[in-house]
């Protein structure tokens, strides 16, 4: 749930950016709509809720896959490791966003010990995603960054 998975989760220098999401859940045999709502704090992991016919789950989503990946360049003069002056010079790092997006795994439960369990696909502020009960309901999730 990275900008969603749910999703994109970043922290730089020890600042963390908290981003809220809404949920907005529909089962697969019903136009029904319920809500949720998740929090990346920064980190790899955060808290989720959702209510489904008065009854709310609650939970941490964890990142499963980023939605960007870093790698170390080199090659070129004043891009890659060069020989300058008697010593080796250049190359750096460089942040990409990962095609498939990032990916967050969901467990929550409810007072009554009753379970959802959730995938979460995200990028670019919003994902979706879906979830499914210890009934076996499956509910197809949208995910929206609130800010």
């Amino acid at each position: 749930m990275r900008h969603a998975a749910l999703l994109a989760f970043a922290a730089l220098a020890g600042c963390a950016t908290v981003t809220n999401y809404q949920l907005t859940a529909m089962p697969r045999d019903s136009g029904k709509l319920y809500s949720g709502t998740a929090t990346d704090t920064g980190g790899i992991e955060g808290p989720i809720s959702i209510t489904i016919e008065n009854k709310t789950y609650t939970g941490t989503w964890v990142q499963t896959r980023p939605s960007t990946t870093s790698g170390y360049v080199s090659g070129g003069y004043g891009t890659g490791p060069y020989w300058h002056g008697g010593g080796w010079y250049g190359g750096g790092f460089v942040s990409m966003d990962n095609p498939a997006g990032g990916a967050a795994k969901a467990l929550l439960t409810a007072p009554d010990g009753s379970g959802l369990r959730c995938d979460f696909k995200s990028g670019q502020g919003a994902g979706g995603g879906e979830c499914r009960d210890d009934k076996g309901q499956t509910y197809d999730v949208q995910v929206r960054a609130t800010r």
